[in-house]
């Protein structure tokens, strides 16, 4: 399937740079099959039925951006220290990491790489081992809850590039860039639909009878990277880490039974439950990596509906938006947003899609 398919123009000044105020407030672009309508996520109660369960990511994002100092003995071009900066993507063992480093050709395996903050006690690595696009495996002098601290202490917030092409990471962003039930560290990007969420949105959800159940899906810094390749077929994914326990599994599946709907608050929500349902829709316990690829033509399993912010062109979020409600009925929707004036991307607006049959949403 061509890339070319999910291409649209967005003009910059849609782009979020910081979220709506109170979370509730930000708008809501509800998409069904026939039509679509302008609401607030302060609205979301009135749009899911009693019985429905939302189904929330608990990662917690870590300051996952690393700026470092390469030392390498020797005399020779290119040896000695060099600036690295690194984002960590994905947890290893306790004390090493995945992450992407750049500039690329300056690290090697067998160098150490010493990353400092401020006034923070420096925190150092050597590297393992370096792929052929940036990738690096690193080897802390720390391990467990002592490196998550000191990943804490010396990390940069995580910042999407296209907001920190515009701006400075601050302190605001260690709140704004984390949902308010984030609980197990890990991720080095928010799973961006629970931001809109307060305690007095889940408060109202919980009156009208809608359930909320939670699971954990490690958001890695592949979710920025762009689709580079010309046809879909040629794009290769990066693992995330996820669990999902039994009790959670049974109640999703016993909803289901009951005739709610599971509503996946968030694209990473959505990639886990369908990594766990079977064949048959029953959803099982989950606990390992997932690289699953979501395009139109695929047979959703597990999820009926999906509350979501807009994603960047040529993303493989807007590939799987596409595969659940259809590509031409996103690209009409999108263009409804960009000239309704909703803001996109990550501290962006949202929107709530429903499932439609597969041989309606294929291009």
């Amino acid at each position: 399937m061509k890339v070319d398919l999910f291409d649209f123009e967005l003009p910059p000044e849609r782009i979020a740079l910081r979220p709506a105020s109170p979370r509730e407030s930000a708008r809501l672009l509800e998409v069904r099959a026939d039509g679509l309508s302008d609401r607030t996520i302060a609205d979301l109660p009135d749009l899911l039925n009693p019985g429905d369960i939302l189904v929330f990511n608990d990662t917690r994002v870590i300051p996952a951006q690393l700026v470092g100092m390469r030392t390498r003995e020797g005399n020779r071009e290119g040896e000695g220290t060099a600036r690295i900066d690194t984002t960590l993507h994905m947890r290893l063992a306790g004390d090493r990491w995945a992450a992407f480093v750049r500039p690329a050709k300056r690290v090697k395996p067998g160098d150490s790489i010493v990353f400092s903050r401020g006034e923070a006690e420096p925190l150092r690595a050597e590297v393992s081992e370096r792929g052929e696009a940036g990738e690096a495996v690193l080897v802390f002098e720390r391990s467990g809850p002592d490196l998550d601290a000191a990943i804490a202490a010396v990390g940069h917030v995580p910042l999407p590039p296209y907001i920190a092409a515009k701006r400075g990471e601050d302190e605001q962003d260690r709140t704004d860039y984390q949902t308010i039930y984030a609980k197990d560290p890990g991720a080095v990007a928010a799973p961006t639909a629970g931001l809109h969420f307060t305690e007095t949105l889940l408060e109202t959800l919980r009156k009208r009878g809608i359930e909320t159940a939670f699971l954990t899906l490690h958001v890695g810094a592949g979710t920025f990277l762009p689709v580079k390749a010309d046809d879909t077929s040629d794009h290769r994914m990066h693992a995330e880490i996820g669990h999902i326990d039994r009790a959670t599994a049974d109640r999703l599946n016993a909803v289901r039974n009951a005739g709610g709907r599971i509503v996946a608050v968030g694209t990473t929500s959505l990639r886990l439950l369908e990594s766990a349902a079977g064949e048959d829709g029953i959803i099982a316990p989950f606990s390992g990596a997932t690289d699953i690829f979501i395009t139109p033509g695929y047979r959703f399993r597990a999820i009926d509906r999906l509350l979501t912010n807009f994603h960047l062109p040529r993303s493989t979020l807007f590939m799987l938006v596409s595969a659940l409600s259809g590509t031409k009925r996103m690209h009409a929707a999108y263009a409804h947003a960009i000239a309704s004036g909703y803001r996109f991307y990550s501290y962006g607006d949202a929107c709530l899609l429903d499932r439609i049959p597969e041989d309606i949403a294929r291009p």
